[in-house]
């Protein structure tokens, strides 16, 4: 059985059982100990080590990789791919592990900036939703032939833009009612 070190550029060497260690390298012989080892490892530089093995002979069938799935998936790869080190004729000198040459880090993606839980919801001045929500605030409400003709939609897309875009997305209560001549009836609750 070999011991492997690697040092702070993540070369990989494999020693002899009875030969030292340089000092200020880390050292493993199994997979367990290389995931001990690397517990605290940023993601980051478990996938410069595998990305320093990808594409290099003998490891030519190995590609690069810009994430893993998970850490335990990525120390049984590295893991899997150094024994080709273990498994090469013993030299009298130690074995370094190849380098690919580094590959850009993947750019960074902007995100949305997070809405203030706070804020009211609002619409767009003159949009069709604004008219919805002035018509739902009035004392009486507004029927569902009231919306129909203020937005020209049809019953079914009434009924769910008042589900879906007023009740769920924008978080207001809306009640439904009869209205004294027998028709139904949508405001927004206070």
């Amino acid at each position: 059985m070999r011991l492997f070190a690697i040092d702070t550029d993540n070369n990989i060497t494999a020693f002899p059982a009875a030969e030292q260690i340089p000092e200020g390298q880390e050292h493993f012989a199994s997979e367990k100990e290389l995931a001990k080892l690397t517990a605290n490892w940023p993601g980051d530089r478990l996938i410069q080590v595998w990305n320093g093995f990808a594409g290099v002979t003998p490891f030519d069938d190995l590609k690069p990789v810009k994430k893993f799935t998970d850490r335990k998936s990525a120390v049984a790869r590295i893991w899997k791919a150094i024994q080709r080190l273990d498994a090469a004729p013993a030299r009298e000198a130690t074995t370094p592990a190849p380098q690919a040459a580094d590959v850009a880090p993947k750019a960074k993606r902007s995100r949305k900036a997070a809405k203030a839980e706070t804020a009211a919801p609002t619409a767009r001045e003159g949009s069709k939703k604004a008219i919805v929500i002035d018509l739902l605030k009035r004392p009486k409400g507004a029927t569902l032939k009231d919306i129909m003709a203020a937005t020209d939609w049809q019953a079914h897309s009434v009924r769910g833009f008042i589900s879906g875009a007023i009740t769920k997305k924008m978080g207001l209560k809306v009640e439904s009612f009869k209205q004294e001549d027998g028709q139904r009836g949508y405001r927004i609750a206070n």
